[in-house]
């Protein structure tokens, strides 16, 4: 099987305390992202890192942004959830999902002069927060959030508009109705793809409907590339083969009307050339992957789809 190696994409400058971030990702225009709380604690390590919190409950956040290579700093005020997830908006704003006690919303959205605008319930097991460049921003539910109880989750992958005002979920017609969870979720412009489970659908939606939906050879896959209709999945397990997910396995899949067929298998490996073992859930986006491992948060890697 052949390598394919990351390419590093960015990099949080050594002037800012890489123990208190927050939360990272990549927005939806290429910008790294870092949100990083001064007054952090640090209650417990997990994944061969410190996890920091806010010492306390609202607090004002720094958000980090580098824009190839030019860094900037946001300051959001009034944080009043601990974060976990993030993402930029259209129109200069920011979304953010974190745990903000008992019976709270736990979302918060914040305008371009980061004052917060509103405080909103983005459901339970919220597994994916990403935004989109011109419509707003969706999140995927895990298998207790979907039948949970809870409205918003049960949704599956849900639409929101930059105010976060609902405006639809993920019903999939029969013979791919049965959803239990969102594995990866793509996002572009302001159409999303995402694979569920169980069985190996994968889904092409937008604010207005889905568009349509193909039967994969690969199910559960940790990350998905498109370009045209050719896809790159990351990790997953294919059918007919070995059943064990190897997390660092790439199989590149084209798309037609009848079917998704694997042409295509590599691996996936560090510059140097060590494997890929463990990683973050990615954020992945066209024809994009981009990741970072569980031990930092400072650096971020990026796959792309040939």
């Amino acid at each position: 099987m052949t390598k394919v190696a990351l390419r590093p994409y960015a990099l949080l400058p050594r002037q800012y305390d890489e123990r208190k971030v927050l939360a990272s990702t990549i927005d939806p225009w290429g910008r790294a992202l870092w949100l990083i709380c001064p007054d952090a604690r640090f209650p417990y390590r997990w994944g061969g890192r410190d996890v920091p919190a806010p010492a306390k409950l609202p607090f004002n956040a720094l958000v980090v942004i580098s824009d190839r290579g030019q860094v900037r700093e946001r300051t959001l005020h009034g944080v009043a959830a601990e974060p976990k997830a993030f993402d930029a908006l259209p129109g200069g704003g920011f979304i953010l999902s974190g745990d903000g006690g008992p019976n709270a919303p736990s979302g918060q959205i914040f305008g371009p002069d980061g004052r917060s605008r509103r405080r909103l319930r983005l459901g339970t097991r919220l597994t994916h927060l990403v935004s989109d460049r011109r419509a707003g921003f969706w999140t995927g539910y895990a298998e207790e959030g979907i039948y949970g109880g809870d409205p918003v989750s049960a949704g599956g992958l849900v639409h929101w508009d930059s105010q976060g005002n609902r405006s639809g979920g993920l019903y999939p017609p029969k013979p791919h109705h049965q959803l239990a969870g969102i594995n990866t979720v793509n996002v572009s412009a302001s159409t999303a793809r995402a694979s569920y489970w169980p069985g190996a659908p994968l889904v092409e939606t937008r604010s207005s409907g889905i568009l349509r939906i193909h039967a994969l050879p690969v199910s559960d896959p940790f990350g998905l590339a498109v370009r045209g209709d050719r896809l790159l999945l990351l990790g997953g397990n294919e059918r007919g083969t070995d059943p064990a997910t190897r997390v660092s396995t790439l199989r590149q899949i084209r798309l037609a009307e009848d079917g998704a067929v694997v042409v295509g298998r590599q691996e996936l490996v560090f510059p140097n050339g060590d494997p890929v073992r463990r990683y973050a859930r990615p954020v992945c986006r066209g024809p994009h992957i981009f990741l970072r491992t569980l031990r930092t948060m400072r650096q971020w890697w990026v796959l792309t789809a040939p």
